[in-house]
């Protein structure tokens, strides 16, 4: 065998853990962090790690409404501390504001929300395996995030849901399984944590409906019903009257776990990518950064150009590369010459409906049930206006949307806050590329002047280039 070969040496390995007292360790060794006002601001980068935070919103992680007029300046003071506390390379200046460069799995929270994820998906054909998944994602949290950190009181509230919900998911599963006397405990603790959740409530007096304690389940409904009643004058909700009702009258169906679900169609509806392919790195970053799972995007994200610059060819590279973020499926539709309306009835069918409503709203309500806890891919090629694209938007804040359109639909980015991307042509290296692939042997028979004029000629956009390729292999094939 050969030496291997040399290169640079690799950078510090970070660890930084948010879900508890926000910790940062750098080759294993954990680094004294105290300042609340950098800690406000460490914290925000990390929950948005890899995507560029605006200095307004660093401002409001600090002071919470109440900045002073040096806000700017001490933000940049608190960024160059942490940059001389991390090292180099760590929190870039990117306009607007800043970014924080880090590998998803140094991050816990990235870590918790992408075990979740992938553990809702096995549910449907492995329960244990979800169950072990969500209690390794679970065990991820030691305390209560940023405690002192008004500034991110919203962020707070987002990543409790996220446990609670996984946490709720993880019981049910288990209650599935058979487990109902073990998970009661667990139970009784979180009706006391979170007394509003009704879907605890329900898990609670099912488990100890199994467990023949058919009398505490009772009791635990009417502890329910107290509570709501004096607390906000409301019955309990349809789902928990109904498990009422089922254990006064004995129902032998709580005596088993339901039965098994179907697993859930799985739609792949992406094109074929087009090749070959070159350049676009910068472009393929910033959809990498806008779309990546377990943080909050944009209702849509749409590539915009002139025709012929290669929107719908950049959306299936940078697609097909991240199937993988996406395992609840992929849905594609060219908006060109078709009616929304046709596009939703296509997706309820791809998504296993057979009986749509008439009524369009009911199909769009019934869409976004189908996918609100989902991670799916939605592109949307060739998009005429706003108005259809927003029919077509999924539920989830798990799915994804790209849309691409010649018009920058402005509607769109004003009424849902889609982020955009204007897509330029390519660069003079990137188009000769191209073209010496697209030409290939022809280019050869034809000298390079054919190819240095089509290149010329093309001004950068790709169609033209695959276009005038084309003719010329077959000005050399009919030689």
């Amino acid at each position: 065998m050969g030496a291997p070969l040399s290169g640079p040496a690799p950078g510090p390995a970070f660890e930084f853990r948010v879900l508890g007292p926000l910790r940062v360790f750098k080759d294993g060794d954990e680094l004294p962090m105290s300042a609340n006002r950098e800690l406000a601001i460490l914290a925000c980068l990390l929950l948005n790690a890899n995507r560029v935070i605006s200095v307004d919103r660093l401002v409001e992680a600090v002071w919470a409404g109440s900045a002073p007029r040096s806000a700017w300046r001490q933000v940049a003071i608190c960024v160059s501390r942490l940059r001389r506390r991390l090292g180099a390379g760590v929190i870039e200046t990117s306009s607007p504001g800043y970014l924080l460069r880090a590998p998803d799995d140094s991050i816990d929270w990235l870590r918790f929300t992408a075990m979740v994820a992938r553990a809702r998906e096995q549910a449907a054909r492995d329960q244990q395996g979800a169950v072990t998944l969500l209690r390794e994602a679970l065990a991820l949290w030691s305390g209560s995030p940023f405690e002192d950190l008004r500034g991110l009181r919203y962020d707070v509230a987002r990543m409790a849901e996220w446990r609670l919900e996984a946490l709720e998911t993880c019981l049910e599963l288990e209650i599935e399984l058979g487990r109902h006397h073990q998970v009661i405990p667990e139970l009784l603790a979180l009706v006391a944590e979170s007394p509003f959740r009704e879907r605890v409530r329900a898990q609670l007096m099912l488990a100890q409906y199994r467990a023949g304690r058919r009398a505490e389940a009772l009791r635990t409904y009417q502890e329910t019903r107290r509570f709501l009643l004096e607390q906000i004058g409301l019955e309990p909700g349809p789902a928990l009257r109904r498990l009422h009702e089922q254990i006064l009258r004995d129902e032998t169906a709580l005596m088993r776990p339901p039965a098994q679900r179907p697993a859930p169609v799985v739609p792949s509806q992406l094109p074929p990518q087009v090749l070959p392919f070159v350049g676009r790195d910068g472009e393929l970053a910033g959809l990498d950064a806008a779309l990546r799972p377990g943080r909050e995007a944009p209702g849509a994200l749409v590539v915009t150009g002139p025709p012929g610059v290669g929107k719908t060819t950049l959306v299936l590279r940078w697609a097909h590369a991240r199937i993988d973020w996406f395992p609840d499926g992929q849905l594609f539709a060219d908006l060109a010459g078709i009616e929304g309306h046709a596009v939703l009835d296509r997706f309820l069918r791809a998504l296993g409906e057979r009986d749509l409503p008439a009524d369009h709203a009911e199909k769009v309500a019934l869409y976004r049930s189908r996918t609100a806890r989902r991670r799916m891919l939605v592109v949307l090629d060739n998009a005429g206006d706003g108005d259809e694209v927003a029919s077509l938007l999924p539920g989830g804040p798990g799915c994804r949307v790209v849309v691409t359109s010649a018009d920058p639909l402005d509607d769109l980015v004003a009424r849902q806050g889609a982020h955009r991307v204007f897509l330029a042509p390519l660069g003079e290296e990137a188009a000769r590329e191209l073209a010496d692939m697209l030409v290939g042997a022809a280019g050869t028979a034809l000298g390079p002047e054919a190819v240095t004029d089509l290149v010329a000629t093309s001004c950068g956009n790709p169609l033209s280039l695959r276009l005038g390729a084309a003719r010329l292999r077959t000005r050399v094939a009919r030689v």
